[in-house]
């Protein structure tokens, strides 16, 4: 019998961390999910590692629940990774066409693509993807894919992002001291937008827009493909923070308050309901309106969206998004969120949650997935186009190993 192929993705966020093991197959989406580990993020603030030990302890953790539900040894996985580090621009390379009279070859494209590459960068930043928007091919301009076509001179203009080196290599090291090999970074709302957007959206114009629990990211798409990318620092946290500061709560309490009583619209909750919450330590008990607590999700859901109008005016791409924008991600569960972004952005606006999932998937019918199911959209992809590689070094492990290092 042919060996059962797998995939190993880690979604790495702000509030957690969720590791997904697909098995290849010949259904649509090319996976059943046959592997599900969580773990609370630790060590991960707005995206980004800032303490090795606790996001290593968070990554082994959600991994050995993947392991244990899949029976599937991970020794390579694809990661995500997010935050302000993450930058992006377009850019335009050229190439000539080898052998002109058999047509465009899988090489000149890459060698096109490679010619865009060559732009002056930071010592410190590293590119995360080159992603092709469109070509030209001689005089023909606006070619979406130039495999075949017959000319002499191929140019593409492509979507360039880049991310700190050091961002990108301590999250490397984090899930080699957890076991795995990295055999990809992808950019986390690249990898929601996968799960979550359908092909009229991606070809129209749409900005498809993960909420996380510390940041969000905000991805144009026009003609299919990305044209534009931005991570705005402000994500759930921000939310859960805001009602602990006003109403002197414990973070913990303020997180449970939003999740059981926060809507993002005043006008839809009652004016009389009162919320009864355990204050710090022995203090009393407090009590708030639930109008008051919308109030304050309200204003920060106006900042956020402002915010991402502003980015969508800076792309320059603001008149070519007829499908509006697609929310997803954990915070995008709030209610009232999407009336809320209807009134400050005037565009259309539709909550997203993964589809045609197969297998282990009741965890996984949730915006807060959207990033990790499409890392094992993205991985059965590429694996189609190419043999699996490892891009950073990693150790191999056993599970007598990880729990070793888990337990005390």
């Amino acid at each position: 019998m042919p060996e059962t192929k797998t995939l190993t993705v880690v979604d790495v966020g702000s509030t957690k961390v969720l590791a997904l093991v697909g098995e290849l197959d010949d259904s649509e989406i090319g996976f059943t999910v046959i592997g599900v580990g969580r773990a609370p993020s630790q060590g991960v603030r707005r995206g980004q590692v800032v303490n090795l030990a606790q996001a290593t302890s968070a990554i082994r953790e959600a991994l050995i629940g993947a392991q244990i539900s899949s029976g599937v040894r991970q020794t390579e996985a694809i990661l995500s990774i997010n935050g302000a580090s993450v930058s992006s621009r377009n850019v335009n390379g050229t190439a000539p066409i080898s052998r002109g009279y058999q047509g465009v070859t899988q090489q000149d494209v890459n060698r096109a693509l490679e010619s865009a590459q060559a732009v002056n960068l930071p010592s410190d930043r590293d590119i995360l993807h080159v992603i092709p928007r469109r070509f030209r091919v001689d005089d023909q301009d606006g070619v979406r894919n130039p495999l075949g076509m017959l000319g002499f001179r191929l140019e593409v203009e492509a979507h360039l992002i880049t991310i700190s080196e050091v961002v990108e290599q301590n999250l490397i090291k984090c899930a080699s001291d957890a076991g795995v090999a990295v055999s990809e970074l992808v950019f986390a709302p690249l990898a929601a937008a996968e799960a979550v957007l359908t092909p009229a959206e991606r070809e129209m114009g749409v900005v498809a827009v993960d909420i996380g629990g510390g940041v969000s990211g905000i991805t144009i798409f026009i003609e299919g493909e990305a044209w534009y990318t931005s991570v705005i620092e402000v994500g759930g946290i921000h939310f859960t923070n805001d009602l602990a500061q006003v109403f002197s709560l414990p973070f913990e309490t303020a997180e449970r308050l939003k999740i059981d009583f926060g809507h993002a619209n005043p006008n839809e909750v009652p004016v009389e309901q009162i919320c009864d919450l355990a204050g710090f330590g022995d203090e009393p008990r407090v009590r708030v309106r639930r109008r008051d607590v919308a109030e304050v999700l309200n204003a920060r859901a106006e900042e956020l969206f402002e915010l991402i109008i502003n980015e969508i005016a800076r792309s320059g791409y603001d008149g070519l998004l007829p499908a509006g924008l697609v929310l997803t991600g954990g915070a995008a569960l709030l209610p009232g969120l999407r009336e809320c972004a209807r009134r400050i952005t005037e565009r259309p606006v539709r909550v997203a949650y993964p589809q045609g999932l197969h297998g282990l998937v009741d965890a996984l019918q949730t915006p807060a997935a959207s990033s990790a199911v499409g890392l094992l959209r993205w991985g059965t992809r590429e694996l189609a186009r190419r043999p699996a590689r490892k891009r950073y070094p990693g150790e191999h492990f056993s599970l007598r190993e990880w729990l070793r290092k888990l337990l005390p």
